[in-house]
């Protein structure tokens, strides 16, 4: 390998981290760690020579498992409770030095990188690792050193990642079983143990950076994509799986800031947190998804998919491992990338929510006081299950479009996106992107077109002149007509069979959306919970339609 001992000493040394014993491989190339997981049949390679390995029991993350060191600096900022569970500082260290112990004898991994495109806001990150995979994930995940930057490193935050290791009495550690993903903020390390699912790692250091960033640097951190227009006007794209933000955001006329995870500064300028994409790929198409399809090639990382029999071809339909089968890739394998991973300017933000209820209308535009209820409601609905005769949608809610990733309460991210907003001038769009005409099973999707059509009106200005009506229910507001689209569909009661039937699903959504939030209202401002809908004004609500 190219990391001779000499070269190792500068910059690490086993001892620091209590490791015993120990064959460190540093900073390798992909190419060397493709070459030593193949090798190790850890893995094998797909007809084009790209790197595919099964990540064992767990092909998720696991939520119930994530916990953070409840300490004096995190005591009083964690929004504790079923998302931010809370471990002691004595049952950390308990487990960190079993973990050490673990890897004690082993060869190990390390990838020295750091997060955060914006110079002013790097945090550099060291990952230990016992699969070479792993550390090949880090490295298309977090943003590349140069050699000097490399001989130079001191890690802010270090990751320390052993799957192969289970905590044999997780009571006693406060642990629900065997697995855990811990974050310390004290000390600056997310810990892994008992799940080879790479997502671990890069959502450890993205929650991390979600209390650190709006705390200590006041930058809003968001999950989401972002793109850059010709004239230098940057959109922001929230929503959660299935609501079709990476296919939106992968616009040919702009370039791709990011498709995941971004920070919002003080002067205005967008960032991308990350190096790479992490994409879902089940059912993935050259024709959806072009971007996606295209990247997978010798530096990407497939994850738990299926060959097509006696082929290394990728079976892209197979869910028989799982539904989430991912690949990882550096953002240098899209063509279309803004540069430095920067955008200034933000103009639009977009909400995009796939409503299988069929009711909101498909476009509206949101006040600062609605913008915030929707960021912390984080509305998508979901269809019940795809056996026959089932059809009722489930609303899915998840706080800030990305809660399992959020240490901090909702209304403080809420809050600081309305402060911004407002600062910036910003625009924000409420996008549906799902049914019309009737729910899931009686009406249609919206057409992917119109979408498109709806969303290039806005970033080209073309709703800047047009009128707006309030919808009764929810309050939103609502174009009366864009080019190219039929007026029809922009009001969604005109496109329902009845009426009445129209609001009476509208009401019970609304009801939904109360339902969910009446866990954030006590910490919530008053112009926050007036952004929600107009659920007690509907004792009329026919005169208003």
């Amino acid at each position: 390998m190219s990391n001779s001992i000499s070269e190792l000493k500068k910059t690490f040394d086993p001892n620091v981290y209590g490791l015993k014993n120990v064959n460190v491989l540093q900073n390798l190339s992909q190419e060397e760690l493709q070459k030593i997981t193949v090798e190790n049949n850890m893995g094998v390679e797909t007809e084009n020579g790209t790197l595919v390995v099964n990540t064992g029991k767990f092909t998720g993350r696991s939520p119930q498992d994530r916990f953070i060191v409840k300490d004096e600096y995190t005591e009083e900022k964690v929004w504790w409770g079923k998302t931010n569970k809370p471990i002691s500082p004595e049952n950390f260290d308990r487990l960190k030095a079993e973990v050490v112990d673990y890897l004690s004898g082993k060869t190990i991994y390390i990838k020295d990188a750091f997060v955060c495109a914006d110079p002013r806001y790097r945090v550099y990150v060291r990952t230990i690792t016992e699969y070479p995979w792993s550390s090949y994930f880090a490295g298309n995940m977090f943003i590349g050193l140069s050699e000097t930057e490399k001989e130079e490193f001191t890690e802010d935050w270090l990751v320390l990642c052993a799957p192969g290791f289970e905590a044999q009495n997780p009571k006693e550690y406060g642990l629900r079983q065997g697995n855990f993903s811990i974050l310390n903020f004290t000390k600056k390390i997310a810990l892994i143990g008992g799940s080879a699912y790479t997502g671990e790692i890069k959502k450890g250091i993205f929650s991390s950076l979600n209390l650190i960033l709006p705390i200590e640097q006041n930058v809003l951190p968001m999950h989401c994509s972002a793109n850059l227009g010709k004239n230098g006007d940057t959109a922001i794209f929230f929503g959660l799986s299935g609501t079709g933000k990476t296919t939106l955001s992968a616009d040919p006329d702009r370039r791709l800031i990011g498709d995941d995870e971004h920070g919002w500064t003080e002067d205005n300028t967008i960032f991308n947190f990350e190096g790479g994409c992490y994409a879902k790929v089940i059912d993935l198409t050259p024709e959806s998804e072009p971007e996606i399809y295209n990247a997978i090639k010798p530096g990407a990382l497939l994850e738990n998919i299926v060959f097509k029999p006696g082929s290394r071809e990728v079976d892209f339909e197979n869910d028989s491992i799982t539904q989430n089968t991912r690949v990882s890739y550096p953002i240098s394998h899209i063509e279309n990338i803004a540069e430095g991973s920067l955008g200034k300017n933000p103009k639009n933000i977009f909400f995009l929510t796939c409503d299988a209820f069929g009711v909101l209308p498909p476009v509206s535009k949101l006040t600062p006081g609605q913008a915030a209820y929707h960021f912390i409601s984080g509305y998508t609905a979901k269809v019940a299950g795809t056996e026959a005769g089932i059809s009722e949608p489930v609303p899915s809610f998840s706080a800030c479009f990305g809660e399992p990733f959020m240490p901090l309460h909702p209304t403080y991210y809420a809050e600081m996106l309305s402060r911004k907003m407002l600062e910036a001038g910003v625009n924000v769009w409420l996008i549906n992107t799902g049914w019309s005409g009737g729910s899931y099973g009686e009406g249609k999707r919206i057409k992917l077109s119109y979408t498109r059509k709806m969303i290039s009106a806005i970033l080209e200005g073309e709703l800047d002149h047009v009128n707006f009506e309030q919808h009764p229910i929810f309050g939103l507001f609502v174009p009366v007509a864009i080019p190219g689209i039929p007026e029809e569909i922009l009001d969604p009661i005109n496109v329902w069979s009845s009426s009445r039937a129209y609001i009476s699903k509208s009401i019970s959504l609304a009801h939904y959306f109360h339902i969910n939030f009446e866990k954030f209202a006590s910490q919530a401002s008053q112009h926050i919970i007036e952004g929600g809908p107009l659920i007690d004004q509907h004792h009329h609500l026919e005169e208003h339609f």
